[in-house]
């Protein structure tokens, strides 16, 4: 994690890890592969648009009636023999999970990957109340043993390769010998986790989804580590954001077919582990649900952002973006990264923490094209930048555009403008391109491409013909 004196914005961090060519190879690699298998699941799937639109709609039908149906899921939990707790920010959330362990005089937890828990610093919470959190995510246990932090929504260690994760293993782990073979690593990952999943008497895991009618609960995921944390404890904490409701159980078949093809290329999760409150004699005896707003309301009041909770963090916004494959997840700052994090980050976080990130996109759209729930993250983008420019105080960027309306305005201001830059611009043009400049314009050119005024505008052009 960056110190206080470390960098935080955007184009700081980005420019350090552009730097980093044995990070860039690392996502590089990842991202494709994954886009690869990406595009041939969905290109199987006859009716891809057709899901895709039902996954929209019913998010959206969910959240403008989100009222009705969280007063739904917490009657279902309970009846089922569950306990539901409302958090309003992380530091409720923190203390309802910690004052749980506390009771039962828990030292120890394990946890099922959960990005909402890394959102509300639930292991830093947790081990300031000396308690010790395992992550048993074999991703997450990387980034744990690593004092690193996640880059990737999904796959929270892409930034590393295998030998990076060798050298990790047998430091950490102790091994005196140890291949960098997928097999050998997660051997051992296996062997140190075993015995916790035996032993710690509680677990906690975020959830994938809600389910309304019957107050069920779901986590998928790859490897199966999940689910021995979802089965052999006996007090199981789930912390869910508002937003991750579905109506009914048939609306999971839409959302089991998006999820999958959409997040790892695959036809269907290897693991689809769902709960519905506690069963005498199987499973956990005492089950939690806490239900988190974190500001999800506040993202809900606004027309244009709230497409934003549509998002069911498949992270193939991510594989397809060219900013996130050239900086990782590391520049954004955040549990959140990609263009879904350059959106979601300043609304749950604030601008104040995150004013840098919705400039943190080329504005493509390809994210657009793949998200599995049609969010519009450009015009989101689009949105928030507006938002975060109206914030922000006077600068010579927005006297120079509010110059260039009053020109733009006036077409004798105009052709006058064009004259004097054609002179102005003389030493510095080449190919057609102005490189370089003074001031503010070397900045600008210094990374993007600004045509040199024509010896002839459309006007002029215009004249000598009529």
């Amino acid at each position: 994690m960056a110190s206080a004196a470390e960098p935080r914005t955007f184009p700081q961090l980005a420019r350090r890890a552009v730097a980093d060519t044995q990070l860039r190879r690392n996502i590089g690699n990842a991202t494709q592969t994954i886009r690869t298998k990406r595009a041939a699941v969905v290109a199987e799937v006859p009716d891809w648009e057709e899901l895709r639109e039902a996954g929209r709609s019913l998010k959206e039908h969910t959240l403008r009636n989100l009222d009705r149906y969280l007063v739904q899921l917490e009657e279902s939990v309970t009846k089922a023999g569950g306990q539901v707790h409302w958090a309003r920010d992380g530091a409720e959330a923190t203390r309802i999970v910690t004052d749980i362990a506390k009771r039962h005089s828990v030292k120890e937890v394990i946890k099922v990957k959960s990005i909402t828990t890394e959102e509300i610093k639930l292991n830093e919470a947790l081990e300031d109340a000396g308690i010790r959190p395992f992550e048993t995510d074999l991703a997450e246990l990387i980034i744990q043993l690593g004092d690193d932090v996640s880059s990737h929504i999904l796959v929270p260690a892409i930034h590393r390769n295998r030998a990076e994760i060798r050298e990790l293993f047998m430091r950490k782990l102790g091994l005196t010998e140890l291949s960098d073979r997928p097999s050998d690593l997660t051997a051992a990952a296996r062997s140190y986790l075993r015995e916790k999943f035996l032993t710690v008497p509680m677990a906690v895991s975020g959830a994938n989804f809600g389910i309304c009618d019957t107050g069920t609960i779901c986590v998928v995921e790859s490897e199966g580590n999940g689910r021995m944390c979802l089965t052999l404890p006996k007090v199981l904490v789930s912390v869910m954001g508002i937003e991750k409701l579905v109506p009914t159980w048939e609306d999971m078949e839409v959302f089991l077919q998006l999820l999958p093809r959409s997040s790892t290329g695959e036809r269907m999760n290897p693991y689809n582990s769902l709960w519905t409150g506690v069963t005498p004699g199987d499973g956990p005896q005492e089950f939690h649900l806490v239900l988190l707003d974190n500001r999800r309301t506040d993202v809900l009041a606004d027309r244009t952002g709230r497409q934003t909770l549509n998002c069911i963090r498949c992270s193939a916004c991510l594989n397809v973006c060219p900013v996130y494959a050239r900086t990782g997840g590391h520049a954004y700052h955040s549990e959140y990264q990609g263009p879904i994090g350059a959106i979601l980050t300043p609304q749950l976080h604030g601008m104040d923490a995150a004013a840098s990130l919705p400039f943190a996109s080329s504005l493509c759209g390809a994210c657009y094209e793949v998200c599995p729930v049609k969010i519009n993250i450009p015009e989101v983008l689009v949105h928030l930048r507006t938002r975060a420019v109206a914030r922000s105080g006077p600068s010579l960027e927005k006297l120079a555009m509010g110059a260039a309306i009053r020109m733009f305005d006036n077409p004798g201001l105009l052709e006058t403008a064009q004259k004097i830059a054609r002179i102005a611009q003389r030493p510095f043009v080449s190919d057609g391109y102005i490189t370089g400049g003074l001031g503010p314009v070397r900045q600008w050119t210094r990374a993007r491409d600004l045509p040199a005024v024509p010896d002839q505008s459309f006007r002029e052009w215009w004249r000598t013909r009529r």
